[in-house]
C-alpha cells in the first residue's frame, strides 16, 4: 500500500473514531446524565437570556427542593401551574406569597425588567445542571421522534445499542486490519531472498542427508 494509500486509510479511521466519541459524548448529554439524576432537557428558544444561554441552547434542569434556591440560581418553571409551556430565567429575589409560601422574583439575564408574576414552588421545575450550545435543536428533533413512536424508552435503547454496535463494529474492523498487515508483513518476510536462500540451504542438507 502506497504511503498517500496509508495516510488515507488513516485520516479515515480518525475521522470515524471522532464521529463516534462525538455521538457518545452527545447520548451522554441528550440521554444518560439526564435519565440517571431525573432532570428533564429544554432547548432556550428566545434571546431573554443572552449571553449565556442564547437561542439553541439545551438546558439540563434538575428537580430542587424550593428551599435551597438562592438568588442568581436560573430555574425552568412552568407560566402556569400545570400547563407545559416553561420559561428558563434567572432568580432575582425572593418573597413571601399570601398563604405563607415562598415565592421567587425572575428575570431574563437580556430583559429590562423583571417578570410580571412572582413564581410560586409549584410551577418550579429544577435548576439549571448544565448547558450546551447549539444542542437544543437537535435534541428538539430528537424529542418530537420520541413523542410520535409513544416514548422516550424503546428509541433510547435503540439509539445507545447501535452506537455502541457501531464502536464494536469499529474497533473490529481496526483489529481485523491490524491482522491483515501483521500476515502480509510476515509473507513478505518469508518470501524474501534471504530466507528463500535459508530454506535452499535446508534443502539441499535435508537431500544430502537422505541419500
Amino acid at each position: 500500500m502506497s504511503a498517500a494509500l496509508k495516510a488515507l486509510s488513516l485520516g479515515g479511521r480518525l475521522v470515524s473514531y471522532a464521529a463516534l466519541l462525538l455521538a457518545v459524548f452527545a447520548a451522554l448529554l441528550l440521554v444518560a446524565v439526564p435519565m440517571l439524576t431525573g432532570s428533564q432537557t429544554y432547548t432556550v428558544l428566545t434571546g431573554s437570556m443572552q449571553p449565556n444561554y442564547p437561542p439553541g441552547t439545551l438546558v439540563v434542569i434538575k428537580p430542587i427542593a424550593a428551599d435551597q434556591l438562592a438568588v442568581g440560581d436560573v430555574i425552568t418553571y412552568q407560566i402556569a401551574p400545570g400547563q407545559p409551556e416553561v420559561v428558563t430565567h434567572r432568580i432575582t429575589g425572593l418573597g413571601v406569597a399570601q398563604n405563607g409560601e415562598r415565592s421567587f422574583a425572575t428575570q431574563g439575564d437580556a430583559n429590562n425588567a423583571p417578570d410580571d408574576r412572582a413564581v410560586m414552588p409549584v410551577q418550579i421545575r429544577g435548576k439549571l445542571f448544565y448547558s450546551v450550545p447549539l444542542l437544543g435543536y437537535p435534541a428538539n428533533w430528537l424529542n418530537q421522534g420520541f413523542d410520535q413512536v409513544g416514548g422516550k424508552g424503546p428509541v433510547i435503547l435503540i439509539v445507545v445499542g447501535l452506537l455502541f454496535g457501531y464502536g464494536f463494529w469499529m474497533f473490529f474492523r481496526a483489529w481485523r486490519e491490524r491482522g491483515e498487515a501483521a500476515a502480509a508483513r510476515k509473507a513478505d518476510s518469508a518470501d524474501s531472498p534471504a530466507n528463500l536462500e535459508t530454506t535452499t540451504e535446508a534443502e539441499r542438507a535435508r537431500d544430502a542427508a537422505i541419500s
